[in-house]
């Protein structure tokens, strides 16, 4: 199986995307460690690391638990060590999808707000990449993949064609951007190495529980991307070559350009009744609909 052998932690995997790429990696043969804040079921979404871990051991792999609130920097400075220790080794994929996302207009956003978006968005993908890289470095190898969204980009304009909602999504946008920025940075620096970081953007709308609670009523059919495919974009960078990285890339993009096969999120033929990646009204949308976690 591609990933036998391989240890991975995948941050936001209570429910998902990051539960769907925590699967499709345990499907595939990896050990996982589920990194999350909800631990048990009963929180205000439907999800939690105990249910995510009881779906991914019908695998057969080794699969963990850390419980962390990834916007507190104690918290957060313990899970790559004690995801070695779970799995008896060090790291070798790590998944950033774990994101805050609070809307609000700009003009009376509280840094408080602010802060705990940048934490979790920016600082905490930073601080584990930063635990997990010695190990990777001194392996010759290792895949980091920060999941980010296409509210990074600009707004063309004036004047402005703004979606729902609109630029209330500014500071977790900025955040993004600072994500795929320290991206960059990272793969450059790490070029060499061995170690690939990427950064992946949904093309479209992925309705996870909470995309749906947030903004699940102001999108259309046509601008929604299935988990399945999202993941696929994900999945094919835990496993690219030493030469990609430093890379901002599209879920459906990489699938056009890599000739990928969508699979399910238990790795087996996925059959998918609607999407065609060359339609329209998605590319339409490539820089107006948002992603979360």
């Amino acid at each position: 199986m591609r990933f036998e052998g391989r240890r991975a932690v995948v941050t936001g995997s209570s429910r998902g995307i990051g539960a769907g790429v925590a699967e499709r990696l345990a499907a595939e043969g990896a050990d996982v460690v589920l990194v999350a804040r909800t631990l048990a079921p009963g929180g205000q979404l439907p999800g939690s690391l105990e249910e995510t871990t009881e779906r991914l051991r019908r695998y057969g792999g080794r699969v963990e638990m850390v419980v962390a609130d990834l916007t507190d920097p104690e918290d957060r400075s313990q899970v790559i060590t004690k995801a070695a220790e779970l799995l008896g080794g060090p790291i070798d994929i790590l998944v950033n999808n774990a994101a805050a996302a609070i809307y609000q207009p700009l003009v009376d956003y509280p840094l408080r707000r602010r802060q705990l978006t940048f934490e979790a968005n920016v600082h905490a993908p930073l601080d584990l990449m930063q635990a997990a890289i010695p190990s990777m470095v001194e392996a010759g190898a290792g895949w980091i993949v920060n999941v980010s969204s296409a509210t990074a980009r600009h707004h063309e304009g004036p004047p402005f064609e703004l979606v729902p909602p609109g630029t209330s999504m500014a500071v977790y946008g900025a955040s993004k951007a600072a994500l795929n920025r320290i991206t960059h940075g990272m793969g450059a620096e790490l070029y060499g190495t061995g170690v690939r970081v990427n950064t992946v953007q949904p093309r479209a709308a992925v309705l996870s529980e909470g995309a749906t609670a947030l903004v699940g009523a102001t999108v259309r059919p046509d601008q929604i991307e299935a988990i399945e495919e999202m993941v696929e974009g994900v999945l094919a960078l835990c496993d690219c070559a030493a030469d990609v990285t430093g890379q901002v890339c599209v879920s459906l993009d990489l699938i056009d350009q890599w000739n990928l096969t969508t699979r399910g999120l238990d790795g087996k033929p996925w059959d998918n009744p609607g999407r065609n990646v060359s339609d329209e009204p998605r590319r339409n949308v490539l820089n107006k609909i948002e992603e979360l976690s």
